[in-house]
């Protein structure tokens, strides 16, 4: 991986870990995977990394059901559920696959360089 690539996902990668709306598993992958730059376990903790990067991003889809459904009206409430189907509804009508939170955003970023990483 070329250094600039590298400084930018290191970037990426301290923003997904600040996220409030990061999860534990990213939080963890995220920060192993900062532990183990520049050494000669950096290839198969990356392809880990990737990995739980691909499971966590939410798109678009999925979140606009969970915020429609009962259990995301359960732990947003009302008013914040439905705001945030309106976003999530109005982002996707721009074109937008993903979430945009700061987790979804940080992990969209990392995950278009997924080819540069090898």
């Amino acid at each position: 991986m070329e250094n600039e690539t590298r400084k930018f996902i290191i970037e990426k990668t301290q923003e997904l870990i600040s996220a409030p709306s990061c999860s534990r598993e990213a939080k963890e992958a995220a920060q192993h995977w900062l532990e183990t730059v520049g050494s000669e376990q950096e290839t198969e903790v990356t392809k880990k990394y990737l990995l739980e990067l691909e499971s966590d991003i939410m798109p678009i889809d999925m979140l606009i059901a969970f915020a429609e459904s009962s259990k995301g009206i359960e732990i947003f409430g009302t008013e914040k559920a439905a705001a945030i189907l309106t976003h999530a509804k109005q982002i996707k009508s721009a074109g937008a696959q993903y979430c945009d939170c700061p987790a979804c955003t940080a992990a969209a970023a990392i995950l278009e360089k997924k080819n540069l990483f090898f």
